[in-house]
């Protein structure tokens, strides 16, 4: 079967300006791009006045398990999303044993949810990607969560490891490249990986860049300490030789406010000395995790049954309650709390359902209490698997660095919750409606490079990104004059509006802006080459 695409704005992902022409689809595959009226097929659409565009990437999406849960994944391919990169922020399912995997599925409920014990028929990467090729509404690459790695090797420990797991870390990150991972990922505010040095990491990053990897940390401050954190990721890069993706790359509270030119010099600075670096954002100012991450690390060692333990003990709660309120601790990026920047988005219990929407603030003055108890209460109710939004960016700062040209798009979108922040069904035509359309500070050309090619070329994807002939047809047709978000933090699961039609190798996923339930998805794995295919 062919297909022919009539005379949109074909705006193919390089960067390149675009063009009026045909494109034609036959099969899985884009065989030709060709002037208005010269494309031939069994099926015409026109798109006339339409844009054309390589499906969008999601550099930083949290669907390890929703994929699993919901495959038709209506949240991403209702914006035009064709591919997402998984196993963020150094925490995921995979490579896990029995009690690693009991971890993750408690300390990351909250991103998750979780699935019914006999749905986790995985335990390597492999396997779990083996899984994900049963049938998914978009592709999904798979980074190694170095947290992960370090429980099942470790511990959930503060200590150093030993030579011989050092070792058998680089193993089952090597294992993992094997099977098909694009990367590592961490997460160095979250245990057990923050518990990590910079050797540790080094160590890891070797075994990276031997697989053809990159590394995407979730570093080690995003509030005090910030820049001085850049600095640190991108003197490793530099170390290793691993090429470095900057996940969810912002500056946030207010003591970052207005500092973004500062994170852009050591960008620029360490682009002129020839390091590997790219940069992903979403275009919203809150940020969203779990309400257990806002521990200091102290408190947070041991697992899920000790921080409950702790929070049992009132010495141990006064001890959190200092770090937490007076220091400011490592969980909080150093920066001392303000609870009405803490709103709950989900909660596992439905017991504490009514916190859903509310601050901290808001739920201790309603009941009559200080707000670090409220915070110890919900804790404790919900087992830690809260999650939260984070009411804690900087509108100037998130404008500059969506423009650099290492710049991607990235969701970081939490899927779950009763009210999951807006970017997870809004953060693609946010860009082109909000920050192209209505406002201009992205060129429409440049944000669909941001969205495409570029983080194409980050993941080394064989044959996608771009609309030319011989790539798959991973494709979007939206409207330009009407695309944007219709999310909302009240109405979070409101589908976007302009994403007309959005093809994964030739197979419709949504169709006159409806999706069409088809799962032709499947994991794109790291090959010999290694290009990701």
């Amino acid at each position: 079967m062919t297909t022919v695409l009539r005379g949109g704005r074909v705006i193919d992902g390089s960067g390149r300006a675009d063009t009026i022409a045909d494109v034609v689809v036959s099969g899985d595959r884009i065989s030709e791009v060709v002037a208005p009226g010269r494309g031939h097929g069994t099926t015409v659409i026109d798109v006339g006045g339409l844009v054309v565009a390589p499906g969008f990437i999601d550099m930083h999406a949290h669907s390890d398990l929703q994929l699993l849960a919901s495959p038709d994944h209506a949240a991403k391919v209702t914006q035009g999303v064709t591919c997402e990169v998984i196993g963020q922020d150094g925490l995921s399912y995979a490579p896990v044993d029995d009690v690693t995997l009991t971890q993750m599925r408690q300390q990351i409920a909250g991103w998750n949810d979780d699935l019914d014990d006999a749905e986790f028929t995985w335990r390597s990467v492999g396997e779990y990607l083996d899984r994900l090729d049963q049938g998914i509404a978009v592709n999904a690459a798979y980074l190694i969560p170095q947290g992960t790695v370090r429980h099942l090797v470790v511990g959930p420990d503060d200590r150093r490891p030993s030579a011989d797991e050092l070792r058998a870390m680089q193993d089952v990150v090597a294992r993992g490249l094997r099977e098909g991972a694009a990367g590592l990922s961490a997460g160095l505010t979250y245990v057990p990986g923050m518990y990590a040095d910079d050797d540790e990491l080094a160590a890891l990053l070797s075994v990276v860049v031997e697989g053809g990897g990159y590394f995407s940390p979730h570093h080690r401050s995003y509030g005090v300490g910030a820049i001085e954190a850049y600095r640190d990721m991108l003197a490793l890069s530099e170390r290793t030789g691993c090429p470095l993706h900057l996940t969810h790359a912002t500056l946030n509270f207010a003591c970052n406010a207005g500092r973004a030119s500062e994170l852009i010099s050591l960008l620029d600075d360490a682009l002129e000395r020839s390091v590997d670096v790219t940069i992903d954002s979403y275009p919203y100012l809150p940020g969203a995790t779990t309400l257990a991450s806002l521990l200091p690390s102290w408190a947070a060692q041991g697992g899920s049954e000790q921080i409950l333990h702790r929070l049992a003990d009132p010495a141990e709660r006064d001890r959190i309650a200092h770090h937490i309120e007076v220091v400011g601790s490592d969980g909080w990026h150093g920066v001392p709390a303000e609870w009405d920047t803490v709103v709950i988005s989900g909660v596992a219990d439905q017991a504490s359902a009514d916190a859903v929407g509310r601050s901290i603030a808001q739920i201790a003055a309603e009941r009559d209490i200080e707000p670090i108890e409220a915070f110890f209460e919900l804790l404790v109710a919900d087992r830690l698997r809260t999650g939260i939004l984070l009411m804690i960016g900087n509108e100037d700062n998130v404008r500059a660095l969506m423009a650099h040209p290492t710049h991607c798009a990235g969701s970081d979108a939490i899927l779950v919750g009763a009210r999951p922040h807006p970017r997870a069904w809004g953060t693609f035509p946010e860009y082109l409606g909000r920050y192209v359309r209505e406002e201009g500070v992205l060129d429409l050309v440049d944000c669909i490079h941001h969205m495409t090619g570029r983080p194409a070329a980050r993941l080394r994807l064989a044959d996608r990104g771009l609309v030319r002939p011989g790539h798959l047809a991973d494709l979007v047709v939206f409207d330009p004059s009407t695309v944007a978000a219709r999310s909302t933090y009240a109405d979070p699961r409101r589908p976007a509006v302009g994403i007309e039609h959005v093809w994964l190798g030739g197979v419709p996923t949504v169709e006159s802006g409806t999706p069409t339930g088809a799962l032709p998805g499947r994991s794109l794995r790291r090959r010999a080459d290694g290009r990701l295919s």
